[in-house]
This record gives C-alpha cells, structure tokens and sequence, in this order.
C-alpha cells in the first residue's frame, strides 16, 4: 500500500471574535490557503485530484460545499472536485485523514486539505414555522454550539447527572473538552506542555529523532501548530477550527522519514479525537 506524505502546508492567523478577520468572508479564507498550499507545495493545479476541507459551522458563507467554492476562488481548474466534512472541531483533522486514505488507497495522488472557520460572521438563523401564518420560530446564533435542538435530546440532558461520566448529549466543544479531560486524565499542564512542544519548528530536530510527542494515529490528538511549515514528514491530521489552513498531500516522491509510534508524556489512548476552538 502507498504511503501518503506532507508535501507543504500553510495557515492564515488565527483572529479574535469580531477582529481584524471580521471583514474576510470564509470561503475567501479558505481560497486563499488552497491556493497557497499548492504553490508553496510546488505543485501543478492539474495535478490536484481532489480538495477536501472541514468546516463545522456551514450555516453562512461557508454554506453547501465551502471546498468546492475554495477551488474555483482559488482559480484552480474548474475539474478539480472538492467536498466538505463536519465533525465540529475535529473537521480539519478528518478533511486530513480522508486525504490520507485516498492517498494510501490509490484513489488519489495528491489531495490538498485543511479547514475554515470563521464564527465572527457566523449568521443569526430563524426557524420556520411549523403552520400557516404563524409568528416566526426561534432565532439563534451560529457562532457557537448547540441550535434548534432535538427535543429528545433535551429532555435527555434535563434528567442526566453533572459528572463527567455521565450521558449529556448536547454540550458545547468547551465543556466536551473539559468532560474528556477528566474521563482520560489530561492535566492543564500535559496541554499547555504538548501545544508548546507541537509549535517548534520541525528544523529543531535532528534528521531520524522526531520528537517523542508525534502521534501516528489520526484518531490521537494534536493540537495545530502555531506557525506554517513546508512539511516533510509522514502524513499526520491537523485540526484547524479558528482560522483557514491547508496542507497539501501526495504519495512519496522520494525518500521521507518514518513516524514513531510514541505518544506525549502522561498522555493516555483516548478513542475521541480533541483539537482547539476558536
């Protein structure tokens, strides 16, 4: 089986709510990564078999399929597919993943993919109402967690415990993190120490010792790294949900450094993927 490789990546900074992001609309944000995925990659725009993006909100500008308007917006060619996934904050981390497996499954030679979010232009959304003339429906805004909720899973969470092995369904990304936190036993400190480490450069580390944080598994977390870097490395997932980021992926053109299989000091196997919000 083909083994899949970063080719190069980028990412646009990440911005505060309402800051100076505010005037740039998604699907531009993410345009403009693909766009500059694929030259820092050195890649010819025809060679691109598919774009793959994540996106969790998908309630305003990124609407309907945000990979696919990054394609064209990038002036990519109009033959070039591309498809969106949700998986709320793990999104980026999926779009990766999935580029991987066309990789590896030799549907696809090189897949450019990363994510977009922008909750500052996130839309108010009003519900339609259920009869004829009737007053409007309730309104809520997109920017963050849980709207227009299944009334099972409200009453649910009415009658479920506080603690954190307790069965709530409708929790925001900020107490889902929490909540895991505490099931798998990861400190403040092993977080704080595992995003610290994951933003050095990779030009710190000698040629044949990666750091012993790197996960090999896309199913392990790993928190986005603070600056842009032409990668070099074995295909590993990336979560983006705060800013625009791309990464573009190929089968191996030469000759690239394996992954180890450790995992980042007192950092316990969790079968849930957790990654940063906005």
């Amino acid at each position: 089986m083909p083994e899949a490789f970063l080719v190069g990546g980028v990412r646009t900074p990440q911005g505060k709510y309402g800051g100076a992001l505010a005037g740039v609309r998604p699907d531009d944000l993410a345009a403009l990564v693909v766009a500059e995925a694929v030259r820092r990659g050195g890649l010819s725009p025809d060679a691109i078999d598919e774009v793959v993006l994540g996106a969790a909100n998908q309630a305003g500008e990124d609407n309907r399929n945000v990979a696919r308007m990054a394609v064209l917006l990038a002036g990519l060619p109009d033959t070039v597919p591309g498809y969106t996934v949700n998986r709320l904050c793990a999104s980026g981390l999926t779009a990766i993943a999935s580029a991987a497996q066309a990789v590896r499954s030799g549907e696809a030679d090189v897949v450019v993919a990363g994510g977009v979010e922008s909750m500052t232009r996130a839309p108010w959304v009003m519900a339609k109402p259920g009869t004829p003339w009737a007053r409007p429906g309730e309104v809520v805004d997109t920017s963050l967690g849980w709207r227009f909720r299944n009334p099972r899973f409200v009453a649910a969470d009415k009658t479920a415990g506080t603690a954190p092995d307790d069965r709530r369904v409708t929790l925001s990304m900020g107490e889902t993190a929490e909540e895991v936190a505490t099931l798998d036993g990861i400190t403040r400190a092993d977080s704080d120490a595992f995003a610290a480490t994951s933003a050095r450069s990779p030009r710190s580390t000698p040629a044949g010792s990666p750091p012993s944080w790197w996960p090999c598994r896309s199913r392990t977390a790993r928190w986005r790294p603070t600056r842009s870097r032409a990668a070099t490395r074995p295909w590993n997932g990336s979560a983006s949900s705060a800013r625009s980021s791309g990464t573009a992926a190929s089968s191996p053109p030469g000759r690239r450094r394996r992954c180890p299989t450790a995992r980042p000091p007192s950092w316990s196997p969790a079968p849930r993927p957790c990654s940063g919000t906005a």
